[in-house]
């Protein structure tokens, strides 16, 4: 059970590995999540490149680079790719867009996305070249395994 709190040095292992992440998949929203439900504590990456044709692809990816990135805080067996259109995705998008500044979110126990959470780190929204998208306008890396396409 992972009852301890997210801490700032996990925080930025999942920095870490989002930004070569976001080398090969265009990243939406990222956030840590602890389910009332759920003894884990998940890093949710949502992206509308991620579908059922390529998770498998997608989830290789995350292994490929968690083990790249060589950070000991880093555990890609706690990363859940999701797409845009599920609930937790679709509320951490709106609070992009009601809060605009670029500041990280933490927020305890509450309702979220119509579940309920003991805890939630939401990390700001990525630099955006377009006004309409929250998604790092970058080429895809020589060395990515996945593609977007």
């Amino acid at each position: 059970m992972d009852q301890a709190p997210l801490v700032m040095e996990q925080i930025d292992a999942g920095r870490k590995f989002l930004d070569e992440f976001e080398r090969c998949v265009p990243v939406r929203a990222a956030f840590w999540l602890k389910a009332s439900e759920d003894s884990g504590r998940y890093l949710h990456i949502a992206s509308d490149h991620i579908t059922d044709q390529n998770i498998a692809v997608a989830y290789g990816e995350v292994l490929r680079l968690g083990a790249m990135i060589q950070d000991p805080r880093f555990d890609p067996f706690q990363v859940k790719l999701i797409g845009v259109d599920n609930p937790l995705a679709r509320a951490v998008l709106d609070i992009y867009q009601r809060f605009p500044a670029r500041i990280p979110t933490r927020v305890g126990s509450m309702n979220f996305g119509g579940s309920s959470i003991e805890g939630l780190y939401i990390y700001p929204p990525a630099v955006s070249t377009s006004s309409k998208s929250s998604v790092i306008q970058r080429r895809p890396s020589r060395a990515c395994g996945f593609s977007a396409q």
